[in-house]
């Protein structure tokens, strides 16, 4: 067995360490959420924690880890009688990303279940992990419904299983701890409130403390046992504290004064519904029995607001996780300190906050929504980087203007791939899913995951004569299974090519194009796609952001991109091409649509427009869903972008027909297959 790296051994990180102590003291905290880059310990810390719980006395045999003095009596291994059981350690069970629902939740016997009516359940990863810890690496890569799974046995305590009729339900209660990097994508707001804290964690940019990480890591790496037995004396002292702290907590008071804090703290930082109140409290009280001490103190409510209210403080999927220390210290000390007497103030009812928060920094807003804000042509505001003749200057810097604010988002139009698809679960576009309704029977292949009774039934019905039934029940056997097929929706990869040249660097212009792109992305976010984002200008195309499924990157990236040059429309296209090309050898499974961001020019280098349309036709050739979104303003248009979403085999929309709740307001579909098909 490997010897985990010493709990105590971790240099730095103080907050990611107390967050997980303190959910080992009261685990009705809710679970941590570690979030931040890569190599920074995080899995390091959670692994280290489990040698720290205090051993379980289980009732032996029990698969499902019952306490022998209060067994579970809805247990599926039970009735067990209270009595003397067996003390193992607590486990650590790790959720792997490629899990399947039956192996979070466990499975049933589905034959069995039909042919001889018994529950014949196999434990699946919840149960493992009762009374111990449950880590999920990487919980932004979760499909969703696993985390919705995951997150309601966690406030529940308890796990339900229910197939064709059948259902069985234990006990769940565990120490809930998932780690990511929102370099690959975030998790939705719903479920970020599900976690209790919220630790962002990021590696020290002083040179001693990393040389000690350094030190440390080759000293454990020679000689696992010889370094854990160093730091044996510090991993039982904490172990000791958590067992006292453990002891303490009833007797800890959470006074009226610290609750009118923490009640005055949520409503100051407008978080949404009640869940951070009582987080807050829990918190609060288990600061207070890690301390020693059976009081609540206004230090332990402002600790506990450091680390339950950054993450429920976004307003939108763009907004980073924080929280104002400043207003935190105004806010304790507006409402006072828990006083002896329970908190008595002398302004029992304080008025509203004179300076409410006026939101995250850096949040799209103020600016005027596509179609009130451009006036004019565009490309003749655009003019200041022009030569002689009125031609832009080559080069990727040429005349190149500072970044322009996007206009304010706005809800879009749904955007789908034709077809149906067999990619990843999601919002967007018809697929084949685990998750969605019934459309059918097929044989399963491999194990039976959902199983369509009424198929099931009527394949084994013929037979039972020759079977000899001769009881009222259905003799079935495993050739008469037939796994339900269902119809969901799937993420895609949208990939935006967005056009940076002067011909769209009117300042309003290219707020309300930002604007629009963003709108698409929060679309896209909220449909749980993959995104990349290619911009091209001068005299050359890059790729801003490789696919990724963090959308807040591709807004950042969106958000600070400055404009100028000529437009190399063929160069963006065939860059797309090629991240398209690519993206299909690793996920060949996801479907991508491709937004191109555009007003349909083409300059620069010989026979641009002759050019561009041959790099479109290639995207008509595989194919590929793309929509052109027309960005040309003005009195007098060319409609370009019309004409390339043709040689797309796509649709084309202009920024106001984007909208969803514009005059053309009924849900468009991206028609490329479809058309050339027809």
């Amino acid at each position: 067995m490997t010897t985990p790296f010493p709990f105590t051994a971790v240099v730095g990180q103080d907050d990611l360490r107390l967050a997980l102590l303190l959910n080992a003291v009261s685990p009705q905290v809710g679970g941590v959420l570690v979030r931040g880059e890569k190599g920074t310990a995080k899995s390091t810390a959670v692994r280290a924690l489990s040698a720290l719980l205090p051993a379980v006395d289980v009732v032996s045999g029990c698969r499902f880890s019952c306490d022998p003095d209060s067994p579970d009596p809805a247990c599926p291994d039970g009735p067990h009688e209270a009595g003397a059981g067996e003390s193992r350690p607590a486990r650590m069970v790790e959720l792997p990303v490629g899990a399947s629902e039956d192996r979070l939740v466990g499975a049933l016997d589905i034959e069995r279940a039909l042919a001889e009516g018994v529950k014949a359940f196999e434990p699946g990863l919840l149960a493992d992990a009762h009374r111990g810890i449950l880590y999920v690496d990487e919980v932004n890569l979760l499909h969703d419904h696993l985390v919705d799974l995951l997150l309601d046995a966690a406030a529940m305590g308890a796990s339900y299983v229910e197939r064709e009729g059948v259902s069985v339900r234990h006990a769940a209660r565990f120490l809930l701890v998932g780690t990511m990097n929102p370099e690959e994508g975030e998790l939705r707001p719903q479920l970020l409130d599900r976690f209790g804290l919220t630790v962002e964690v990021a590696a020290s940019r002083e040179p001693d403390q990393r040389v000690e990480v350094v030190r440390r890591r080759l000293a454990y790496d020679d000689d696992p046992a010889g370094f854990a037995a160093r730091w044996a004396g510090e991993e039982s002292a904490v172990r000791a504290r958590i067992v006292a702290a453990r002891e303490l907590l009833p007797s800890v008071r959470l006074g009226d004064g610290a609750l009118r804090q923490i009640a005055a703290t949520c409503a100051a930082f407008e978080v949404d519904g009640m869940r951070a109140d009582i987080v807050m409290a829990r918190t609060a009280t288990a600061l207070a029995a890690w301390a020693g001490r059976t009081d609540v103190l206004a230090e332990d409510v402002r600790q506990a607001a450091l680390l339950a209210l950054p993450h429920r403080r976004r307003r939108n999927p763009f907004d980073a996780p924080g929280l104002d220390e400043d207003r935190l210290d105004e806010t304790l000390e507006e409402f006072g300190g828990p006083g002896e007497d329970g908190g008595e103030d002398d302004d029992p009812d304080p008025g509203p906050d004179d300076d409410p928060d006026p939101g995250p920094d850096g949040g799209p807003g103020g600016q005027p929504a596509p179609g009130e804000g451009p006036r004019g042509d565009g490309d003749t505001a655009a003019r200041p980087e022009a030569g002689e003749g009125g031609e832009p200057q080559a080069g990727p810097g040429a005349g190149e203007q500072s970044a322009v604010r996007a206009a304010e988002p706005f809800r879009t139009k749904v955007l789908h791939v034709p077809g149906i698809g067999q990619g990843a679960a999601g919002r967007r576009s018809r697929a084949r899913t685990e998750q969605g309704r019934t459309t059918g029977a097929r044989r399963p292949r491999g194990a039976l995951t959902a199983l369509h009774l009424a198929a099931t039934v009527r394949a084994a019905a013929p037979h039972q004569r020759a079977r000899g039934r001769s009881g009222p029940g259905l003799v079935v056997r495993r050739d008469d299974l037939r796994q339900a097929t269902r119809e969901g929706r799937e993420s895609n990869l949208v990939l935006f090519v967005v056009d940076a040249s002067g011909s769209m660097a009117a300042r309003q212009r290219m707020s309300a194009v930002k604007g629009a792109a963003m709108s698409l992305l929060l679309d896209a976010y909220q449909r749980r796609d993959k995104v990349g984002l290619v911009t091209f200008r001068g005299s050359a195309a890059e790729v801003a952001l490789p696919p990724t499924s963090s959308v807040d990157a591709a807004a950042a990236r969106l958000e600070s991109l400055p404009t100028g040059g000529r437009t190399p429309l063929a160069a963006g296209l065939l860059t797309a091409h090629d991240v398209l090309r690519v993206e299909r050898l690793r996920d060949p499974a996801r479907r991508p649509l491709v937004v191109v961001v555009t007003d349909g020019r083409a300059t620069g280098g010989p026979e641009p427009v002759a050019l561009a349309g041959r790099a479109a036709r290639m995207f008509a050739a595989d194919p590929v869903a793309s929509v052109v979104v027309d960005c040309e303003s003005g009195p007098v248009r060319l409609g370009l972008a019309g004409q390339l979403a043709g040689e797309l085999g796509g649709t084309a929309v202009t920024l106001d027909e984007l909208r969803a709740d514009s005059i053309a307001g009924l849900v468009r579909d991206v028609q490329g297959t479809s058309r050339r098909a027809a």
